[in-house]
């Protein structure tokens, strides 16, 4: 038998028929019950995408937009897609109409098809308003609309006399061909499309291959992070690609219950749903009295001073390390379903003092590096020391070029990196120099090892009035560890002294206002009581103890919400947008920095 060289990421499917088919390729949980794809329903459904499409007249080069939820059907589409040729536009399903308006039109999107009834009502006029939209398809189904079941059925009807045009089309895709246009969310302006080749996302799947924690074929992933996210896509990607089932989490609330029932041994995340896991768990811990609580924060304790370095661990540490684990910590890997080998976290920098928990209860949480612009894996840690170093994002991974520019700006090239920005000559130009480096706006650094680190946004660095710099991305990494805050912006540009808005983090300053005896009416009471602030001052005092005098918080404000990518004030990717939460709260802003007589 001859295996497939892939170089097409619809090779993976048919590497996936030679190596390792499969009655659970994917699953999706709906209704209370979990519903699985094999590996020839994959394909049936694939090929019969890839026909109706060709039927309809779909020609290589040409761009159908999704907006869906985590399901099989996104992959046959997917795949369906790419085996013909055409472009994939993968959009985020929590965005402004603004932007859809902006994507769907400046992608030359022929289709638009969406997940549910919500979003169609959502975006069905804008069929009418584009003349490059020609119809919009639902994958639920719902009644008088068109489903993509009718793309499938039209394909299998006429498959006698297009079989042989699909082989044709999928020979025809080359490897340096346009996949996807994938927008980044961005925290300024509108966003741009990201064009990645089958090139780019499959040569990044073998780069990612190297970090995986000993899975093999069989083996369980659980998806929930949005598939229009380049990491969740080509993470995606790999699991397929080494054999493993995906299956596909009812929605984020159930992610825990989720990974109990499947028995996962790999997800992909991001820092914020392990801050969540954490929390959940420490709340919990507070609850118990006497010599469960006592023995619960101990078992914390150990876990807080874990070192990957097996050199770093006394004889004594380990003891105790192994008398937490049977008492406490062991407890939350089995609360995860147990099985877990690795977990991929990105999108944001992970706090390191999650990282050493986790790792301490046998959870090994890989903190990784990329962008949209890198399909996205630039660097990410492994499971085993050296490899592994909390508070940096990694190894580079083989394939990988990163310098670090004279600004300390990370500048990254290999196969992986896009061919620019969608009708977009100058900003591609802005973004990867003449020598072919990609300027990653981001500032790290890079030691001996190739290990990298990341220290902030190069255009988030600002400028105190007194001409000292601030970083502010590492500060608000450093307050995010506080269980008092959920959010963090640090302010002060131009300005005499640091400052930050913050955002309590409530479940907890609840429970924390009920021992105490606080009363209040709601949130925007709560953060007014003199009591509740003195406490906000503690937790500021303690972490201001860690800082540079010019990165610490000297005045602060509670705000009495929190920001979501729905309400505006963060990107889908979950980054702040900083600039529209700075307008929003221009008055608690002023109050900081009164401006009468340019005097504070």
């Amino acid at each position: 038998m001859n295996i497939t060289k892939i170089k097409r990421t619809f090779d993976f499917l048919t590497q996936a028929e030679e190596k390792f088919p499969t009655d659970v390729a994917l699953a999706v949980k709906r209704n209370g019950r979990w519903e699985t794809f094999s590996t020839r329903d994959y394909r049936t459904n694939v090929d019969n995408i890839s026909m109706g499409l060709i039927e309809m007249g779909f020609q290589k080069g040409d761009k159908i937009a999704t907006v869906s939820n985590n399901r099989p059907e996104w992959n046959f589409m997917d795949f369906g897609m790419a085996q013909i040729g055409c472009v994939h536009v993968s959009i985020y399903p929590t965005i402004s109409l603004d932007e859809y308006r902006h994507i769907l039109s400046h992608s030359d999107s022929r289709l638009l098809i969406v997940s549910d009834r919500q979003l169609y009502d959502n975006l069905k006029h804008f069929v009418k308003e584009m003349d490059n939209l020609e119809a919009i398809y639902s994958l639920d189904e719902i009644k008088n609309v068109k489903n993509w079941k009718e793309i499938a059925d039209l394909g299998a009807e006429n498959e006698p006399q297009l079989r042989a045009e699909l082989e044709r089309r999928k020979v025809e895709v080359s490897e340096d061909d346009l996949l996807t246009l994938i927008y980044t969310s961005g925290t300024t302006g509108l966003s741009k499309g990201v064009m990645l080749t089958h090139k780019n996302i499959v040569s990044n799947v073998f780069m990612a291959q190297d970090y995986l924690a000993n899975v093999k074929p069989g083996d369980k992933a659980l998806s929930f992070l949005p598939l229009c996210h380049i990491l969740e896509r080509t993470g995606n990607y790999v699991w397929q690609s080494v054999g493993m089932s995906i299956y596909y989490a009812e929605n984020i609330d159930t992610i825990i219950d989720n990974l109990k029932e499947i028995k996962a041994h790999a997800f992909i995340t991001v820092p914020r749903v392990f801050e969540k896991i954490y929390d959940k768990i420490i709340l919990m811990g507070r609850e118990l009295t006497g010599v469960k609580k006592r023995i619960f924060f101990w078992s914390v304790g150990v876990g807080d001073a874990f070192d990957p370095n097996p050199k770093n661990r006394s004889f004594l540490y380990n003891a105790k390390l192994a008398l937490a684990r049977k008492l406490v910590l062991d407890k939350w890997r089995k609360a995860l379903g147990g099985s877990l080998k690795g977990v991929i976290s990105g999108g944001a920098a992970l706090q390191p003092r999650l990282a050493r928990i986790f790792w301490a209860a046998g959870i090994f949480v890989q903190e990784g590096y990329g962008l949209t612009e890198t399909s996205p894996v630039v660097a990410a840690n492994k499971c085993f020391y050296p490899e592994v170093r909390f508070g940096w994002v990694g190894v580079l991974a083989k394939g990988v070029t990163v310098k670090i520019a004279d600004d300390g700006e990370v500048l990254v090239k290999g196969d992986n990196v896009m061919q620019g920005y969608y009708k977009d000559p100058k900003k591609t130009k802005e973004t990867i120099d003449k020598d072919g480096w990609l300027h990653t706006g981001d500032i790290g650094e890079l030691d001996e090892m190739n290990m990298l680190r990341i220290t902030d946004r190069k255009k988030e660095i600002f400028k105190l009035s007194g001409g000292k710099y601030v970083a502010p991305q590492m500060i608000e990494n450093v307050f995010k560890e506080s269980m008092f805050i959920e959010q963090l912006m640090v302010i002060g540009e131009n300005q005499k002294l640091t400052a930050a808005l913050i955002v309590p983090n409530f479940e907890y300053l609840y429970n924390w206002c009920f021992l105490h005896h606080v009363t209040y009416r709601d949130n925007t009471d709560l953060i007014q009581k003199p009591k509740v602030i003195e406490r906000y001052q503690e937790e500021v005092d303690k972490y201001n103890k860690t800082l540079g005098h010019t990165e610490q918080i000297k005045l602060f404000r509670l705000v009495n919400e929190n920001w979501t990518p729905e309400t505006g004030e963060l990107a889908p990717t979950l980054k702040l947008k900083r600039k529209i939460i700075a307008e929003k709260y221009k008055n608690l802003i002023e109050e900081i920095y009164p401006t009468e007589n340019g005097e504070i």
